[in-house]
Protein backbone atom coordinates (compact mmCIF):
# COMPACT_ATOMS: atom_id res chain seq x y z
CA UNK A 1 0.00 0.00 0.00
CA UNK A 2 1.63 3.03 -1.18
CA UNK A 3 -0.20 7.31 0.01
CA UNK A 4 0.23 8.47 -3.82
CA UNK A 5 -1.03 11.91 -2.70
CA UNK A 6 -2.15 13.74 0.42
CA UNK A 7 -4.44 17.51 0.40
CA UNK A 8 -5.34 18.94 3.36
CA UNK A 9 -7.93 22.49 3.87
CA UNK A 10 -7.64 23.81 7.09
CA UNK A 11 -6.48 20.69 9.06
CA UNK A 12 -5.12 21.92 12.07
CA UNK A 13 -2.13 24.60 11.59
CA UNK A 14 -2.54 23.86 7.52
CA UNK A 15 -4.71 26.38 5.37
CA UNK A 16 -3.85 24.23 2.50
CA UNK A 17 -1.56 21.33 1.37
CA UNK A 18 -1.10 18.88 -1.67
CA UNK A 19 1.60 16.23 -1.14
CA UNK A 20 3.13 13.88 -3.46
CA UNK A 21 4.94 11.43 -1.26
CA UNK A 22 7.62 9.32 -2.67
CA UNK A 23 7.91 5.41 -1.29
CA UNK A 24 9.90 4.25 1.04
CA UNK A 25 10.92 6.39 4.53
CA UNK A 26 9.67 9.94 4.71
CA UNK A 27 10.79 12.17 7.18
CA UNK A 28 9.69 15.15 8.57
CA UNK A 29 11.83 17.37 10.41
CA UNK A 30 11.13 20.62 12.36
CA UNK A 31 10.46 22.52 15.81
CA UNK A 32 8.26 21.27 18.04
CA UNK A 33 4.51 22.84 17.37
CA UNK A 34 4.99 23.17 13.28
CA UNK A 35 2.80 20.31 11.94
CA UNK A 36 4.46 17.55 12.17
CA UNK A 37 2.56 15.31 13.96
CA UNK A 38 -0.50 16.90 12.91
CA UNK A 39 0.35 15.52 8.95
CA UNK A 40 0.75 12.13 10.79
CA UNK A 41 -2.60 12.38 12.21
CA UNK A 42 -4.39 12.91 8.80
CA UNK A 43 -2.90 10.14 7.25
CA UNK A 44 -4.25 8.07 10.80
CA UNK A 45 -7.89 9.60 10.39
CA UNK A 46 -7.87 8.39 6.72
CA UNK A 47 -7.12 5.13 8.00
CA UNK A 48 -9.26 5.37 11.32
CA UNK A 49 -11.68 7.40 10.89
CA UNK A 50 -10.28 9.17 14.48
CA UNK A 51 -7.72 11.36 15.41
CA UNK A 52 -5.20 9.51 17.49
CA UNK A 53 -4.73 12.37 20.11
CA UNK A 54 -7.60 14.98 20.02
CA UNK A 55 -9.91 14.87 22.88
CA UNK A 56 -12.65 16.77 20.63
CA UNK A 57 -13.02 16.59 16.83
CA UNK A 58 -13.68 20.43 16.74
CA UNK A 59 -9.93 21.51 17.04
CA UNK A 60 -9.07 19.49 14.29
CA UNK A 61 -10.74 22.75 12.05
CA UNK A 62 -8.22 25.39 11.84
CA UNK A 63 -8.92 28.34 13.51
CA UNK A 64 -11.73 30.70 12.23
CA UNK A 65 -12.74 28.25 9.60
CA UNK A 66 -15.95 26.54 9.32
CA UNK A 67 -14.41 23.26 8.46
CA UNK A 68 -11.70 20.87 7.42
CA UNK A 69 -11.17 18.62 4.42
CA UNK A 70 -8.57 15.62 4.45
CA UNK A 71 -8.17 13.75 1.37
CA UNK A 72 -5.82 11.03 0.21
CA UNK A 73 -5.12 8.85 -2.67
CA UNK A 74 -3.57 5.33 -2.00
CA UNK A 75 -2.42 2.52 -4.45
CA UNK A 76 -3.76 -0.87 -3.17
CA UNK A 77 -2.61 -3.82 -4.85
CA UNK A 78 -6.40 -4.18 -6.38
CA UNK A 79 -6.51 -0.35 -7.47
CA UNK A 80 -5.76 3.18 -6.52
CA UNK A 81 -8.45 4.08 -3.57
CA UNK A 82 -9.64 8.07 -3.06
CA UNK A 83 -11.07 8.61 0.35
CA UNK A 84 -11.97 11.85 2.38
CA UNK A 85 -13.11 13.18 5.47
CA UNK A 86 -14.94 16.58 6.12
CA UNK A 87 -14.74 17.86 9.96
CA UNK A 88 -17.58 20.55 10.55
CA UNK A 89 -18.08 22.98 13.05
CA UNK A 90 -21.17 22.73 14.32
CA UNK A 91 -22.08 24.66 17.09
CA UNK A 92 -19.01 24.00 20.00
CA UNK A 93 -18.77 20.16 18.18
CA UNK A 94 -18.25 19.12 15.11
CA UNK A 95 -19.63 16.40 12.66
CA UNK A 96 -17.36 14.44 10.09
CA UNK A 97 -18.61 13.19 6.65
CA UNK A 98 -16.21 10.11 4.92
CA UNK A 99 -16.37 9.77 1.41
CA UNK A 100 -15.09 6.82 -1.11
CA UNK A 101 -14.42 7.32 -4.63
CA UNK A 102 -16.02 10.49 -4.28
CA UNK A 103 -19.13 9.33 -2.60
CA UNK A 104 -20.41 9.77 0.89
CA UNK A 105 -20.09 6.29 2.99
CA UNK A 106 -21.19 5.31 6.19
CA UNK A 107 -18.52 4.90 8.86
CA UNK A 108 -18.43 1.53 8.60
CA UNK A 109 -17.94 1.15 4.61
CA UNK A 110 -14.96 3.95 4.82
CA UNK A 111 -12.92 1.52 7.25
CA UNK A 112 -10.21 -0.65 4.99
CA UNK A 113 -10.10 1.99 2.44
CA UNK A 114 -6.40 2.70 4.22
CA UNK A 115 -4.79 0.79 6.23
CA UNK A 116 -1.87 1.44 8.98
CA UNK A 117 -0.71 1.36 12.18
CA UNK A 118 0.52 4.14 13.96
CA UNK A 119 3.32 4.48 16.96
CA UNK A 120 3.95 7.16 19.42
CA UNK A 121 5.50 8.12 22.47
CA UNK A 122 2.37 7.61 24.19
CA UNK A 123 2.37 3.70 23.33
CA UNK A 124 5.28 3.02 25.00
CA UNK A 125 3.15 2.78 28.13
CA UNK A 126 0.92 0.21 26.40
CA UNK A 127 2.65 -2.31 28.95
CA UNK A 128 2.18 -0.49 31.96
CA UNK A 129 -0.02 2.36 31.52
CA UNK A 130 -4.26 2.05 32.45
CA UNK A 131 -6.05 -0.78 30.97
CA UNK A 132 -7.79 1.50 28.62
CA UNK A 133 -4.82 1.95 26.73
CA UNK A 134 -4.58 -1.56 25.78
CA UNK A 135 -8.18 -1.26 24.95
CA UNK A 136 -7.56 0.71 22.16
CA UNK A 137 -4.51 -0.88 21.04
CA UNK A 138 -7.08 -3.70 20.09
CA UNK A 139 -9.71 -1.63 19.12
CA UNK A 140 -7.73 0.41 16.32
CA UNK A 141 -6.23 -2.58 15.22
CA UNK A 142 -9.27 -5.03 14.49
CA UNK A 143 -11.30 -2.06 13.06
CA UNK A 144 -9.03 -1.75 10.42
CA UNK A 145 -9.03 -5.22 9.39
CA UNK A 146 -12.51 -6.35 10.26
CA UNK A 147 -15.81 -4.21 10.17
CA UNK A 148 -18.20 -6.75 12.06
CA UNK A 149 -15.74 -6.20 15.26
CA UNK A 150 -16.44 -2.44 14.44
CA UNK A 151 -19.98 -2.43 14.25
CA UNK A 152 -20.28 -4.89 17.52
CA UNK A 153 -18.18 -2.96 19.20
CA UNK A 154 -19.90 0.14 18.77
CA UNK A 155 -23.49 -1.76 19.19
CA UNK A 156 -21.70 -2.51 22.30
CA UNK A 157 -20.14 0.53 23.74
CA UNK A 158 -23.73 2.50 22.82
CA UNK A 159 -25.42 -0.18 25.22
CA UNK A 160 -23.15 0.54 27.78
CA UNK A 161 -23.62 3.95 27.90
CA UNK A 162 -27.82 3.89 28.03
CA UNK A 163 -27.36 1.13 30.68
CA UNK A 164 -25.45 3.10 32.91
CA UNK A 165 -27.52 5.96 32.48
CA UNK A 166 -30.38 4.02 33.25
CA UNK A 167 -28.59 2.75 36.53
CA UNK A 168 -27.74 6.44 37.32
CA UNK A 169 -31.37 7.40 37.10
CA UNK A 170 -32.82 9.18 39.89
CA UNK A 171 -36.31 7.39 39.51
CA UNK A 172 -34.33 3.63 39.89
CA UNK A 173 -33.50 1.92 36.66
CA UNK A 174 -36.75 -0.13 34.83
CA UNK A 175 -36.15 -3.93 35.49
CA UNK A 176 -37.47 -4.87 32.10
CA UNK A 177 -35.28 -2.38 29.99
CA UNK A 178 -32.40 -3.18 32.06
CA UNK A 179 -32.75 -6.81 31.16
CA UNK A 180 -33.32 -5.67 27.72
CA UNK A 181 -30.05 -3.85 27.74
CA UNK A 182 -28.25 -6.92 29.30
CA UNK A 183 -29.83 -9.03 26.39
CA UNK A 184 -27.76 -6.38 23.72
CA UNK A 185 -24.74 -6.52 25.93
CA UNK A 186 -24.40 -9.99 25.64
CA UNK A 187 -24.79 -10.72 21.72
CA UNK A 188 -22.18 -7.83 21.02
CA UNK A 189 -20.30 -8.40 23.55
CA UNK A 190 -19.67 -12.13 23.36
CA UNK A 191 -18.60 -10.94 19.65
CA UNK A 192 -16.34 -8.32 20.96
CA UNK A 193 -14.60 -11.01 23.19
CA UNK A 194 -14.43 -13.43 20.41
CA UNK A 195 -12.51 -11.11 18.64
CA UNK A 196 -10.31 -9.71 20.93
CA UNK A 197 -9.19 -13.21 22.51
CA UNK A 198 -8.31 -14.69 18.89
CA UNK A 199 -7.02 -11.82 18.13
CA UNK A 200 -4.71 -11.07 21.12
CA UNK A 201 -3.60 -15.22 20.74
CA UNK A 202 -1.99 -14.52 17.49
CA UNK A 203 0.03 -11.17 18.50
CA UNK A 204 1.29 -13.14 21.24
CA UNK A 205 2.55 -15.73 18.96
CA UNK A 206 4.03 -13.11 16.64
CA UNK A 207 5.16 -10.86 19.08
CA UNK A 208 7.19 -13.88 20.84
CA UNK A 209 8.81 -14.86 17.38
CA UNK A 210 10.00 -10.82 16.96
CA UNK A 211 11.18 -10.57 20.48
CA UNK A 212 13.50 -13.72 20.64
CA UNK A 213 14.90 -12.81 17.10
CA UNK A 214 15.84 -9.44 19.15
CA UNK A 215 16.74 -11.18 22.57
CA UNK A 216 17.16 -14.64 22.45
CA UNK A 217 14.85 -17.19 24.08
CA UNK A 218 15.60 -17.14 27.30
CA UNK A 219 12.43 -15.28 28.28
CA UNK A 220 9.68 -15.66 26.19
CA UNK A 221 7.50 -12.95 25.79
CA UNK A 222 3.95 -13.41 26.43
CA UNK A 223 0.57 -11.52 26.32
CA UNK A 224 -2.34 -12.79 27.73
CA UNK A 225 -6.41 -11.97 26.87
CA UNK A 226 -7.98 -10.81 30.69
CA UNK A 227 -11.70 -11.28 29.54
CA UNK A 228 -14.09 -9.95 31.46
CA UNK A 229 -15.68 -12.00 32.38
CA UNK A 230 -13.07 -14.98 32.65
CA UNK A 231 -13.67 -17.53 30.37
CA UNK A 232 -13.61 -20.90 31.44
CA UNK A 233 -11.08 -23.07 29.96
CA UNK A 234 -10.30 -20.31 27.52
CA UNK A 235 -12.93 -21.69 25.32
CA UNK A 236 -13.63 -18.71 22.43
CA UNK A 237 -16.54 -20.93 20.47
CA UNK A 238 -19.60 -18.73 20.59
CA UNK A 239 -21.69 -20.89 22.70
CA UNK A 240 -19.24 -20.58 25.55
CA UNK A 241 -18.55 -16.90 25.33
CA UNK A 242 -22.23 -16.07 25.06
CA UNK A 243 -23.14 -18.31 28.10
CA UNK A 244 -20.41 -17.09 30.48
CA UNK A 245 -21.40 -13.35 29.34
CA UNK A 246 -24.99 -13.77 29.96
CA UNK A 247 -24.05 -15.50 33.24
CA UNK A 248 -21.83 -12.86 34.52
CA UNK A 249 -24.34 -10.38 33.57
CA UNK A 250 -27.16 -11.59 35.63
CA UNK A 251 -24.62 -12.32 38.67
CA UNK A 252 -23.29 -9.29 39.15
CA UNK A 253 -26.71 -7.44 38.50
CA UNK A 254 -27.28 -6.26 42.65
CA UNK A 255 -23.88 -5.18 43.08
CA UNK A 256 -24.53 -2.89 39.61
CA UNK A 257 -27.54 -1.60 40.90
CA UNK A 258 -26.38 -0.94 44.37
CA UNK A 259 -22.99 0.91 42.44
CA UNK A 260 -25.24 2.50 39.66
CA UNK A 261 -22.40 1.33 37.01
CA UNK A 262 -22.13 -1.66 34.51
CA UNK A 263 -19.49 -4.01 35.93
CA UNK A 264 -18.64 -6.73 33.64
CA UNK A 265 -17.75 -6.78 29.92
CA UNK A 266 -15.16 -6.11 27.35
CA UNK A 267 -15.64 -2.35 28.39
CA UNK A 268 -13.08 -3.78 31.91
CA UNK A 269 -10.66 -6.08 29.79
CA UNK A 270 -7.18 -6.11 29.73
CA UNK A 271 -3.99 -7.74 28.58
CA UNK A 272 -1.28 -8.47 30.38
CA UNK A 273 2.54 -8.75 29.27
CA UNK A 274 4.85 -11.35 30.84
CA UNK A 275 8.35 -11.51 30.41
CA UNK A 276 9.28 -15.39 31.51
CA UNK A 277 7.22 -16.11 34.70
CA UNK A 278 7.31 -12.46 35.41
CA UNK A 279 4.31 -9.81 34.81
CA UNK A 280 6.28 -7.30 32.91
CA UNK A 281 4.34 -4.06 34.16
CA UNK A 282 5.65 -5.11 38.13
CA UNK A 283 9.10 -6.58 37.46
CA UNK A 284 10.24 -5.55 33.91
CA UNK A 285 12.46 -2.73 33.62
CA UNK A 286 12.12 0.66 31.11
CA UNK A 287 14.49 -1.21 28.56
CA UNK A 288 12.16 -4.50 28.75
CA UNK A 289 9.04 -2.88 28.71
CA UNK A 290 10.00 -0.99 25.66
CA UNK A 291 11.49 -4.09 24.02
CA UNK A 292 7.99 -5.50 24.10
CA UNK A 293 5.91 -2.73 23.48
CA UNK A 294 7.90 -2.79 19.88
CA UNK A 295 7.83 -6.30 19.73
CA UNK A 296 3.88 -5.46 20.19
CA UNK A 297 3.54 -2.81 17.35
CA UNK A 298 5.78 -5.15 14.96
CA UNK A 299 3.24 -8.20 15.75
CA UNK A 300 0.57 -5.54 14.88
CA UNK A 301 1.71 -4.15 11.88
CA UNK A 302 2.61 -8.34 10.35
CA UNK A 303 -0.91 -9.28 11.40
CA UNK A 304 -2.10 -5.85 9.71
CA UNK A 305 -0.53 -6.76 6.96
CA UNK A 306 -1.48 -10.82 6.55
CA UNK A 307 -5.26 -9.75 7.61
CA UNK A 308 -5.21 -7.21 4.25
CA UNK A 309 -2.85 -8.92 2.04
CA UNK A 310 -0.68 -5.70 1.67
CA UNK A 311 2.12 -3.66 3.69
CA UNK A 312 0.24 -1.16 5.31
CA UNK A 313 1.19 2.22 5.86
CA UNK A 314 3.69 2.81 9.31
CA UNK A 315 3.18 6.49 11.00
CA UNK A 316 5.81 6.79 13.41
CA UNK A 317 5.29 10.41 15.43
CA UNK A 318 8.61 11.48 17.28
CA UNK A 319 9.06 7.92 18.83
CA UNK A 320 12.58 7.86 17.54
CA UNK A 321 13.89 10.13 20.32
CA UNK A 322 12.38 7.81 22.91
CA UNK A 323 14.65 5.38 21.93
CA UNK A 324 18.26 3.86 21.69
CA UNK A 325 19.71 3.08 18.05
CA UNK A 326 19.97 -0.55 18.50
CA UNK A 327 15.85 -0.58 19.63
CA UNK A 328 15.47 1.37 16.42
CA UNK A 329 17.32 -0.45 14.03
CA UNK A 330 15.51 -3.70 15.57
CA UNK A 331 12.32 -2.43 14.82
CA UNK A 332 12.53 -1.25 11.54
CA UNK A 333 14.21 -4.35 10.82
CA UNK A 334 11.56 -6.53 11.64
CA UNK A 335 9.01 -4.47 9.53
CA UNK A 336 9.35 -6.25 6.72
CA UNK A 337 8.19 -5.42 3.20
CA UNK A 338 6.98 -2.05 4.33
CA UNK A 339 6.56 -0.12 1.54
CA UNK A 340 5.84 3.63 3.07
CA UNK A 341 6.70 5.18 6.24
CA UNK A 342 6.52 8.13 7.98
CA UNK A 343 8.37 9.50 10.51
CA UNK A 344 8.45 12.73 12.66
CA UNK A 345 11.49 14.06 14.48
CA UNK A 346 12.92 17.32 16.02
CA UNK A 347 16.59 16.55 15.18
CA UNK A 348 18.05 14.66 12.17
CA UNK A 349 20.53 12.40 14.05
CA UNK A 350 17.00 10.45 16.29
CA UNK A 351 17.04 8.70 12.53
CA UNK A 352 20.09 8.47 11.23
CA UNK A 353 19.46 4.88 11.63
CA UNK A 354 16.65 4.83 8.92
CA UNK A 355 19.05 4.86 6.25
CA UNK A 356 18.41 6.33 2.91
CA UNK A 357 15.29 8.39 3.17
CA UNK A 358 14.03 11.19 1.97
CA UNK A 359 13.95 14.25 4.08
CA UNK A 360 11.21 17.31 4.43
CA UNK A 361 11.26 19.99 6.79
CA UNK A 362 7.76 21.27 8.29
CA UNK A 363 7.39 24.88 9.32
CA UNK A 364 4.36 26.36 10.67
CA UNK A 365 2.23 24.23 8.92
CA UNK A 366 4.21 24.20 5.43
CA UNK A 367 6.39 21.33 3.73
CA UNK A 368 9.64 21.59 2.37
CA UNK A 369 11.77 18.89 0.70
CA UNK A 370 15.06 18.77 2.53
CA UNK A 371 18.25 18.32 0.64
CA UNK A 372 20.30 15.66 1.48
CA UNK A 373 24.06 14.81 1.77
Amino acid sequence: MRLVSLDLANFRNYAALHFEPPGGVCVFLGRNAQGKSNLLEAISLLATGKSFRAAREVDLVRRNTPLARVAARVRTRNADVQVACIITRVGEGARKRFLRQGRTVPYAQFLGGISAVTFMPADLQLVAGPPAVRRRFLNVALSQSDRAYYRAHASYTKAVLQKNALLRSPAGADRGLLATYNQQLGTAGAQVIRARAAYVRALDREAAAVHARWVGDDQQLRMAYASSPALPDGDISPGAVLRALENALETISGAELARKMSLVGPHRDDVTFWLGDQPLARFGSQGQQRTAVLAAKAAEYALLAQATSEAPLLLLDDVFSELDAERRRSFMGSIEGCEQAFVTSTDAPDVASLGEASMFEIDSGRLYAKATA
